[in-house]
């Protein structure tokens, strides 16, 4: 929302808002000329939380209308159900609206995501900028043209350049592998647990860090248990984002291979900081990654995991050039692109400079 609100002469951002204290690692909401309007925040998660809106509606759905009403455009981030409502307002009373899709495009399961993508087919084009987060050869849907790709960032070019810079990585220093990202089971990192056995029989230095919360975590303790790599594998939960970037920092090699994602930020922060990436040709993954800055593995098994680990520290030099290469690769995906793409986006389809968003 920092790179967004630079965009407009003032931005409203509309959120619900817990009352108790804020968690720790928390930094200060800022931007430009950004404000909050808060909202009660409904109770629960998931089908409760879907429950408790009928009750926090009444009281909200008001303001909700009164800021679109007060505003010269709408962004709602999707999916999301504050999103869907301001969205909705925007629709009824024809503000301009712009949309960006966060979730994973194009695969819809839940009755919800069906309807946030029968949502955005339906309404994108004019004054109505769609985009949706990821990126492929082909348009993101062969129904409506006027939805674009954009891909997802969190880290500006200054914070890119000011990273460290590493000096490789030597025969006989320890290996540290390293993987963030919610740990649900199409991140395939049991595979990575699996490889890891196989990898410390010919390289015993080798440990590996998980960072992120997840449904997966309990299945993947269980398998570092059974397979006696107790001191081998470190979980660190959910971590705040100065927190994995230091974690990024410290390891040599990221190991990602995902079954499906959109466009995953943890890999672009993972090339700013000088790693190597072993992931999966999907979605955008193809073209982030080559042979230059990593490997596109031919599959998941536990063995090709560990061919492609072997193969990258065979050649420490290399290994040095990729380094180089992954943090050149990064800055191509700086925040303030992401903004300005956007921004040209808004500018032609509204016509007009941009002013004052919610």
């Amino acid at each position: 929302m920092a790179a967004l609100s630079e965009l407009f002469d003032q931005t409203i951002l509309v959120v619900p808002v817990h009352k108790t204290p804020a968690p720790s690692g928390t930094s200060p909401l800022q931007g430009h000329h950004l404000s909050v309007l808060a909202l009660g925040h409904p109770a629960g998660s998931r089908l409760r939380r879907k429950l408790s809106l009928l009750l926090w509606m009444p009281r909200n759905i008001p303001r909700i209308w009164r800021a679109v009403h007060e505003a010269d455009a709408v962004h709602t981030p999707l999916g999301g159900d504050v999103g869907t409502l301001g969205a909705l307002a925007a629709l009824v009373q024809g503000k301009p609206l712009f949309i960006r899709y966060c979730g994973l495009w194009g695969h819809p399961t839940t009755f919800f995501q069906q309807f946030w993508f029968w949502l955005c087919e339906t309404v994108a084009g004019g004054r109505n900028v769609v985009l949706a987060t990821g990126w492929d050869e082909r348009p993101p849907s062969a129904k409506n043209p006027h939805i674009q790709w954009i891909f997802s960032t969190s880290l500006r070019k200054q914070d890119i350049v000011s990273l460290p810079r590493r000096t490789g990585w030597e025969a006989g220093q320890p290996l540290k592998l390293i993987t963030v990202g919610r740990q649900e089971p199409g991140k395939n990192t049991a595979l990575t647990i699996q490889a890891l056995r196989l990898i410390r029989e010919q390289y015993p230095q080798t440990t590996f860090d998980i960072v992120g919360d997840g449904s997966d975590l309990p299945g993947l303790r269980r398998l570092v248990a059974e397979l006696d790599l107790g001191d081998a594998v470190t979980f660190h939960g959910y971590v705040n984002h100065d927190a994995v970037i230091a974690a990024l920092l410290a390891a040599n090699i990221f190991c990602f291979p995902t079954r499906t994602e959109g466009f995953p930020k943890v890999v672009h922060e993972a090339l700013a900081c000088g790693l190597p990436v072993v992931t999966t040709p999907v979605s955008v993954l193809k073209h982030l990654i080559n042979d230059q800055n990593g490997v596109l593995l031919s599959d998941t098994e536990p063995k090709t995991i560990t061919q492609a680990v072997l193969g990258l520290i065979a050649d420490p030099d290399r290994f040095g050039l990729m380094i180089r290469h992954a943090q050149q690769m990064a800055l191509d995906y700086s925040l303030e692109r992401w903004r300005d793409e956007i921004g040209d986006m808004l500018r032609t389809a509204w016509n007009c400079p941009l002013s004052t968003v919610l």
